[in-house]
């Protein structure tokens, strides 16, 4: 018999740089089986593209890998897929509210429920480093 298929979580950021890949790490590891997790972003700038060398590092400072990831945009069929989608800041919520069709629209949220993971895009190191230790302390909201 198979059981239940996982929990499907979508996290979503500016590029699918920086962000969203860590998001979809931390989900990952901490959700084990029960979870299965996707990253994008608004933008198809970094496509093909692997996670940005800053938070590569702030990953790796907290015990996560992100050296597989590859940036992709978000379209419908990964809308569709996800059981909750959830972005990173207010503009990129505002962004798929654009994108999804009404059906989609109650998967949509914010990942830390009613504020923005502040985007460390041009900033130094210690910005990534606390936005790494943000989406860390976040994620058990989403998560069964």
């Amino acid at each position: 018999m198979i059981g239940p298929r996982p929990w499907r979580l979508l996290t979503v950021c500016l590029g699918n740089h920086c962000r969203s890949p860590l998001a979809a790490a931390v989900l990952a590891r901490r959700g084990g089986p029960a979870v299965e997790v996707r990253s994008a972003g608004i933008r198809d700038k970094w496509t093909g593209e692997p996670a940005h060398p800053a938070m590569v590092n702030a990953a790796a400072a907290r015990g996560y890998d992100l050296s597989a990831h590859r940036g992709r945009p978000v379209n419908r069929a990964l809308l569709e897929w996800a059981d909750v989608v959830l972005a990173m800041d207010a503009g990129n919520l505002a962004a798929l509210h654009r994108l999804a069709d009404p059906r989609i629209l109650p998967k949509l949220g914010l990942y830390l429920g009613n504020r923005d993971v502040p985007d460390p895009w041009g900033q130094e190191g210690e910005a990534f480093a606390h936005v790494a230790a943000l989406i860390d302390d976040g994620a058990a909201r989403h998560l069964p």
